[in-house]
């Protein structure tokens, strides 16, 4: 290997290994912030302490996760300009804009009310503190919004005209933003953070219940993060065949290395589900694959003959980790299925009233905690991964992009981001093992308890 590809292969792994990290923060976010509001509304509406109770404990794995989050951002974005200066060069006039408006409108919003949801409760009442709770909630969603759509015009280009030097100018802002695969990715993304905090929550619960199943605040959250698990997932999968189907129309290659499609089936056989299968790049085929005739045909054209272009129709080189794809697909959406049968085995319990009582459900809760994130971690994967070798699909490739560093800087800072993400993100993993190990009580104190009883005293005179 070259020393540029070598460059080439660790600026692409700081990048994957950064973002790795904060798409789970970001995505917790926004789940929690939903799920806080649900939570919010139902004591302002009843004035249960049961209530108050989930909010202070909640508020607490909130203000953690935006602490941690904030580090691992701020390193993130400054890579478009030490790492991927020709990309930035040449596509900052469509993504500039994109992300300025998510620091502009989104992070402002949410930063900007973050204090008087975690602090404000007893200084401005309860219905102006809801207000700031929703604020978080819409900041979080705003600011998924720009992200999503920033890296769908990368997946997806429109919108724009080549100017002077390749540059990519804008020409309908409307078409960058509104690319014929955002509304598909954001809607994905979107359940799939709801989704990811609603198991988290669903297994901090079912850990309590397993040791007391009549604690009030543990059958709550046990009962609101399974009716979101229950009312998500089903919206999932719709959303997911109709993201499936997109990328089908758009990005043929990727659905192609999703499926490990290398030859187009025979007349009349319809393109197989394969279960397993080892492929094999350089020769273009699949080994020990075990297959499902007809079955892919079924979810992929919505019949039993209906096939999609293989790899091999397209040239070598503007092929993805082939390998890399197919094992990263499957991961999702075998933890998707499960995921469905938790839902469905939740919904069987409540309707029978026996939901409280299932030990065998509340242990299959705990084991999938950290199921949901896996599974959005895979599903970028398959995303990012699926796109190369190119950053603007079809238009610019990832090689093209990063900017020329040595490899003695490119191992040293990728060294640095590694210690500081590992320390950063391992530190907070503790305390949030921590503080879900303890579980809610009568009482229970907000974010800050001290800093709170700090602030209340009335000052000396």
């Amino acid at each position: 290997m070259h020393t540029h590809d070598l460059v080439l292969l660790i600026s692409r792994a700081q990048f994957a290994f950064t973002i790795g990290f904060h798409i789970v923060l970001a995505a917790l976010a926004i789940g929690l912030s939903l799920f806080l509001s649900v939570i919010n509304i139902l004591w302002v509406r009843t004035r249960r302490q049961t209530y108050l109770d989930i909010m202070h404990f909640w508020q607490k794995v909130f203000a953690l996760n935006m602490g941690v989050g904030v580090v691992t951002g701020v390193v993130m974005e400054f890579q478009f300009g030490t790492h991927w200066g020709p990309f930035t060069a040449r596509t900052g006039a469509v993504i500039g804009p994109l992300m300025f408006y998510e620091v502009l409108v989104a992070f402002f919003i949410e930063a900007g009310f973050v204090g008087l949801m975690l602090f404000g409760l007893q200084k401005i009442g309860a219905r102006l503190h809801l207000c700031a709770t929703l604020m978080v909630t819409l900041g979080a969603i705003i600011s998924a919004f720009w992200i999503v759509a920033a890296n769908s015009w990368m997946q997806t280009p429109a919108g724009f005209a080549f100017g002077s030097g390749g540059r990519f100018v804008p020409t309908d802002w409307w078409a960058v933003i509104f690319t014929p695969s955002f509304p598909y990715r954001f809607l994905h993304m979107l359940l799939a953070s709801l989704i990811g905090t609603a198991l988290l929550i669903a297994a901090c619960a079912a850990w309590h219940l397993l040791r007391d199943r009549q604690h009030p605040q543990a059958r709550v959250m046990y009962a609101v993060s399974l009716a979101g698990l229950i009312l998500f997932t089903p919206l999932q999968i719709l959303v997911g065949d109709l993201h499936g189907e997109n990328t089908l129309a758009h990005q043929p290659q990727k659905l192609a290395a999703m499926e490990g499609s290398w030859q187009r089936p025979a007349p009349g056989e319809g393109e197989p589900l394969r279960l397993f299968a080892l492929p094999d790049q350089q020769q273009q085929r699949n080994r020990a694959e075990v297959a499902i005739p007809h079955v892919g045909s079924l979810y992929l054209r919505h019949n039993l003959t209906g096939t999609i272009t293989p790899l091999s129709a397209f040239p070598p080189a503007d092929l993805p980790n082939v390998p890399l794809v197919f094992f990263a697909f499957r991961l999702m959406v075998g933890l998707g299925l499960l995921m469905a049968l938790a839902a469905l085995a939740a919904l069987v319990l409540w309707l029978r009233g026996r939901l409280f009582e299932s030990r065998t459900l509340a242990r299959l809760m705990v084991a999938l905690g950290p199921a949901g994130f896996v599974a959005m971690l895979a599903g970028w994967v398959v995303t990012e991964s699926g796109r190369q070798p190119f950053t603007v699909y079809g238009l610019m490739r990832t090689s093209e992009s990063a900017s020329v560093l040595s490899l003695p800087l490119s191992l040293a800072v990728m060294a640095v981001i590694a210690v500081v993400y590992l320390l950063t993100f391992g530190i907070g993993f503790m305390l949030l093992l921590r503080i879900l190990a303890q579980r809610p009580e009568t009482g229970e104190q907000g974010a800050a308890p001290e800093m709170w009883q700090m602030l209340s005293q009335p000052e000396e005179k």
